[in-house]
């Protein structure tokens, strides 16, 4: 199979680390796949924050669980409440998205350039996970100038990088294969 298609294939989403920190050679290639993500118009209107702090990691999780517990909705309310869970995993490496404000397609270019950072992981066998719920911490005004982020950005997501634990196995659900159109 060809490799790409194969490293697309087989990216799960981990969950399970062991504490080893990435290497600096890793971590900049995942990097530099971010950054030849493709963007409107060229904007390129990202910046990423990397975080190897493991103190400051699990205060933006027990902060962003906090205000989760205010949810309206139920499943984001359990996973506030839920003592041992960690919203990064306890990864070793978390890398906080921002998109610039006022650029034409900041969100889908951040996107883009996450899936980037996912995959070149992969291809390191380097485990990965796209965070949706640290908006619950980056919502927090005062917790979020923690990072800071330059003037003008605004963080969307973040993504765990760290060594897969060999314990724990993800297999790849079954993928929908009716969503698909032609007009030919």
């Amino acid at each position: 199979m060809n490799e790409v298609l194969d490293v697309i294939k087989r990216r799960r989403s981990i969950r399970k680390y062991l504490p080893d920190q990435i290497k600096d050679e890793e971590l900049n290639m995942i990097l530099e796949a971010a950054i030849f993500a493709p963007s409107g118009h060229n904007e390129q209107p990202w910046h990423f924050l990397v975080i190897q702090n493991k103190e400051l990691i699990d205060r933006m999780s027990e902060k962003a669980k906090e205000a989760m517990m205010r949810s309206d909705i139920d499943w984001i309310v359990k996973i506030g409440q839920n003592t041992r869970r960690h919203i990064f995993h306890n990864a070793p490496t978390v890398i906080v998205v921002s998109g610039r404000k006022g650029s034409y397609s900041a969100l889908v270019d951040c996107s883009a350039a996450t899936q980037n950072m996912l995959l070149a992981a992969e291809s390191l066998g380097i485990g990965s996970c796209w965070i949706g719920l640290a908006n619950f911490f980056f919502q927090q005004e005062e917790e979020a100038k923690r990072l800071s982020i330059p003037e003008g950005y605004e963080p969307f997501y973040a993504v765990t990088l760290g060594y897969k634990d060999p314990s724990h196995q993800s297999i790849a659900p079954e993928r929908k294969r009716d969503v698909f159109a032609y007009i030919r």
